[in-house]
């Protein structure tokens, strides 16, 4: 997986290198692309862009040309929700660096009287990210009925991300005691499950030629490969330090997220740290002091214990699944071993 990785990084730093030549930018706006080359260049998981690549080679008779350049495109994809998820949830930061509109408010700090913020700045380049993501996932010269079906799944990827996206805004609205379990899966597998595993994994097996059943198998895979993912995040968002995760620990409090952690924390707490989980929910100034109340409540409860035993639940479901495709062994194995090194707390 490593050498995957180190060839997606390899075409992601040619390829951000021609941005400027490639689509005319720096002509367009030398700001831009200086802003757009800064936050790609940064250093990241590839989570996407290497499931992408397993998903197609475990199924393809001949490597076809433009393979990791089409990949960039699940990383570019990446990006785009990443630059508008940041405005939503209105972090400063992101991998350790400050967020894309923090960047362009300090730019446009030298300015006086201007009518518009480095926010709106930021959702155009996610716009114009996106585009580019769309135009690299064209690079692979793969049959055109194959490029066309995983395009489709690109852009159902895109969809379900950003309905997960608005479903968990609304849901964030709605009373914790009226909000269950399914509702949570609901987000977890729009949000985050489907655009990070299932469809990557799918999309590089439809360019492959992989037949429906495996498809189903494959993307079924990824779904529960993320529902386990996100809930470690949301312990690691939880209980990890900012400076360990690159990202603000206090934002999906904050936001008054429904994750699992305080799903169980709520349902399996006392009348009192009911009381305390809803104040701080609807509070607007959630602080170090309401993170640490929250943790306590969570560990007391039991609802770190239940989190950890649902990533393995959902982490077997997922492997029963891999072992009934017909996936090429190689890459059957390397995916396990990918999967349960990132889900390791």
């Amino acid at each position: 997986m490593n050498k995957i990785k180190n060839k997606i990084e390899k075409e992601l730093a040619i390829y951000i290198r021609n941005l400027g030549k490639s689509y005319h930018l720096k002509k367009i706006s030398p700001v831009l692309l200086r802003h757009i080359r800064e936050f790609l260049l940064r250093k990241g998981k590839r989570i996407r862009p290497c499931l992408f690549v397993v998903g197609y080679l475990g199924f393809c008779k001949k490597i076809a040309p433009g393979l990791y350049r089409s990949a960039v495109s699940l990383e570019l994809l990446h990006d785009f929700m990443l630059v508008h998820d940041d405005i939503i949830d209105k972090s400063d930061t992101r991998r350790g660096k400050p967020s894309m509109h923090a960047m362009l408010n300090k730019f446009l700090s030298r300015y006086r009287k201007i009518k518009f913020s480095g926010q709106d700045l930021t959702i155009v380049i996610g716009d114009v990210i996106y585009a580019l993501a769309l135009d690299a996932f064209l690079s692979i010269k793969e049959e055109l009925r194959r490029k066309e079906d995983a395009l489709r799944k690109l852009i159902a990827a895109a969809l379900a991300t950003g309905s997960g996206e608005f479903i968990e805004l609304l849901y964030s609205t709605t009373p914790i005691g009226k909000i269950k379990k399914p509702d949570i899966y609901k987000i977890y597998d729009l949000k985050t499950a489907n655009y990070t595993f299932a469809a990557p994994l799918a999309i590089g097996a439809t360019l492959a030629g992989a037949g429906e059943s495996d498809l189903d198998k494959l993307f079924d895979y990824g779904i529960y490969v993320g529902r386990a993912f996100q809930i470690r995040d949301d312990i690691i968002g939880m209980f990890n330090e900012e400076k360990e995760t690159g990202k603000s620990n206090l934002s999906d409090l904050r936001e008054a997220k429904k994750t699992l952690l305080i799903w169980y924390a709520y349902n399996n707490s006392t009348q009192g740290d009911r009381i305390v989980i809803r104040k701080i929910l609807s509070g607007s100034n959630t602080g170090k002091d309401e993170l640490l109340k929250m943790r306590e409540i969570a560990l007391r409860s039991g609802a770190l214990d239940f989190a950890r035993r649902q990533i393995t639940n959902s982490l077997n479901k997922a492997e029963g699944l891999l072992r009934g495709s017909r996936m090429d062994k190689k890459y059957k194995e390397l995916l396990s071993r990918y999967s349960q090194k990132i889900l390791r707390l």
